[in-house]
C-alpha cells in the first residue's frame, strides 16, 4: 500500500471517530450535558459543604418547638397561676382565720366564772322588805368574771337548799369588772308568821353555779330566823333588782 493510500485511510478513521464523538454530546440536542462532579468528588465535598453543615444544625435548632413548648408550659399560667392561686387562697383564708380569731380573742372571749376564789361575799340584813337577806359579791381578781345563775345558800345544818324565784331570772348574764359586785336578795322567812319549820341559822355558805370554790359569809351574832318559805332570787346586776322580790 502507498504511503498515499495509508494516509486517506486514516484520514477516514478520524473523521469516523470525530462524527461518533459529535453524535454522542449533541443526541439530546442541548449541547454536552454537564454529569456533575464524580461520586467521589461529592462525598468528599459533603463534611466541608457550609449547606450540609446548616442544614445538619438546622434541625437541634428546630427543636425551639420544644423548647417553646416547655417555656409555654412554664410560663403558660397554668402552674403559676394554679401555685399562685393557692398561696393566694392559703395567705387569704389564713390572714382572714387569724384575724377573726384574733378579733374573736379580742372582744368576745368567755370570762371566767365568779366564784369564792376571786369574789368576797357578804351577807346583810335588810330592813325593807322584812325578813330579806341582802347577798354581795364583788369581784377581787384582775379580769371580768361572770356571776351566773343563783345563790346555792346552806343555811345552819340544813340538808336542802332553798329554791329560786323564776321571775327574777335577769335578761343578760351579770358580768363583773374587777371591783365590780353583783347581788341576790333572800327572803328569810314569811313576814306573816305562816312558814313552818322555823329555826335559827348562825352560819351560811354559798355556792356558785360554775361549782368552784363557795363562799361563807358571816351572819349577825345572834344568827337569822328562816322557815320554810326560804327563797333565794337569781343574781342581779342592780342591788334593787335582787330585794324586789
Amino acid at each position: 500500500m502507498s504511503a498515499r493510500t495509508a494516509r486517506t485511510r486514516l484520514l477516514a478513521a478520524s473523521t469516523i471517530a470525530l462524527t461518533a464523538f459529535a453524535l454522542t454530546a449533541c443526541g439530546n440536542g442541548n449541547g454536552v450535558r454537564d454529569e456533575g462532579p464524580s461520586a467521589a468528588a461529592r462525598t468528599s465535598a459533603r463534611p466541608s459543604d457550609p449547606a450540609a453543615d446548616s442544614g445538619t444544625t438546622a434541625k437541634p435548632a428546630g427543636t425551639g418547638t420544644t423548647t417553646g413548648s416547655t417555656n409555654g408550659s412554664k410560663g403558660s399560667g397554668t402552674t403559676t397561676g394554679s401555685t399562685g392561686g393557692s398561696a393566694g387562697k392559703n395567705g387569704t383564708g389564713s390572714t382572714g382565720g387569724s384575724g377573726g380569731s384574733a378579733g374573736k380573742t379580742g372582744t368576745g372571749t368567755r370570762n371566767v366564772a365568779c366564784d369564792g376564789a376571786n369574789t368576797r361575799t357578804s351577807a346583810t340584813v335588810v330592813s325593807r322588805p322584812l325578813n330579806h337577806l341582802l347577798l354581795t359579791v364583788t369581784n377581787t381578781g384582775s379580769k371580768n368574771c361572770d356571776l351566773t345563775g343563783y345563790p346555792i345558800a346552806r343555811f345552819g345544818e340544813a340538808q336542802s337548799v332553798p329554791p329560786v324565784a323564776e321571775e327574777t331570772h335577769p335578761q343578760a348574764v351579770v358580768t363583773l369588772a374587777p371591783g365590780e359586785s353583783g347581788y341576790a336578795g333572800v327572803l328569810l322567812s314569811a313576814a306573816d308568821g305562816s312558814g313552818g319549820n322555823g329555826y335559827t341559822a348562825k352560819t351560811l355558805e354559798i355556792g356558785f353555779a360554775a361549782e368552784g370554790r363557795t363562799a361563807r359569809p358571816a351572819l349577825p351574832a345572834k344568827g337569822v330566823y328562816v322557815d320554810d318559805k326560804l327563797t333565794v332570787t337569781y343574781w342581779q346586776q342592780d342591788l334593787d333588782d335582787a330585794l324586789a322580790y
